[in-house]
């Protein structure tokens, strides 16, 4: 299937690893202009040299703290500038500490929600009036599970996260008949080094354990979580909107 993103321009946020990373290089694999951010200047560097690898659009990277507003706004503009438009906004954030909610003080709380909330509202709040200019446009939040089916070792970000679908919900009423439409992806375990890290020397029997409890019997690839971005980003996916999209293997048994 052709995705029709050829020559689309797509900024990735949150991407010099992990599900940001696989999104990025899907894109750039479907032939799309990729810009990427990340904090780490040195896996900043490989990251942009893996995704340039996959396709023949244009890759550029920046150095950046996403919970600074006035760079992460910046970040859009000159990205936008560069590949001469805007068409795709994936919004990612940091991750916060583990433990249940009664483990931690107002003043984590509220660092929770510089971290991992207000960073999708701030790139979204920068990026609008590009989409709008363009009368068509793809913005895809990366979220977690815990949105749907809040996890008691994660806490805080089941309680920061939840911003994120209010945001959404809101922005598909903003945005009406613009072109634009804004979605929700919220994966479940995916291999990635930050969930690999978790599990020291034991990572194989670690990951096990974790599948145990999916229904698919397995850990989602990052490639898995980038497909699936990609298709939401895709011209095909335009009567969808205000959507909150799982991607964990069936882990979440709730309904609605």
């Amino acid at each position: 299937m052709d995705l029709g993103l050829t020559g689309r321009v797509a900024l990735v946020a949150g991407s010099s690893s992990g599900l940001g990373l696989a999104v990025a290089k899907t894109l750039a694999a479907e032939g799309a202009h990729v810009a990427i951010c990340g904090r780490d200047i040195d896996k900043l560097a490989h990251a942009e040299a893996e995704v340039a690898a996959l396709g023949p659009g244009k890759v550029i990277s920046t150095a950046l703290d996403l919970t600074d507003e006035a760079a992460a706004a910046a970040w859009i503009e000159h990205a936008a500038e560069a590949l001469d438009g805007l068409d795709i906004l994936v919004t990612n954030s940091g991750g916060v500490p583990g433990g249940p909610v009664d483990d931690f003080a107002v003043a984590d709380y509220r660092r929770a929600i510089d971290t991992s909330l207000l960073p999708h509202v701030s790139l979204t709040l920068a990026a609008l009036p590009l989409l709008r200019q363009r009368g068509w446009g793809r913005i895809l939040m990366i979220a977690s599970e815990v949105v749907r089916q809040p996890n008691p070792i994660y806490g805080l970000s089941s309680v920061a996260r939840l911003g994120i679908l209010g945001y959404m919900k809101g922005l598909v009423d903003a945005l009406g008949d613009s072109g634009v439409t804004v979605n929700v992806l919220a994966p479940g375990y995916h291999r990635t080094k930050m969930l690999v890290d978790q599990f020291g020397d034991d990572v194989d029997a670690g990951l096990a354990r974790v599948a145990e409890d999916i229904p698919l019997g397995r850990i989602g690839d990052p490639s898995d979580f980038g497909a699936l971005a990609a298709f939401y980003a895709s011209n095909q996916a335009r009567f969808i909107t205000g959507a909150v999209i799982m991607a964990d293997g069936g882990n979440t048994r709730g309904i609605g």
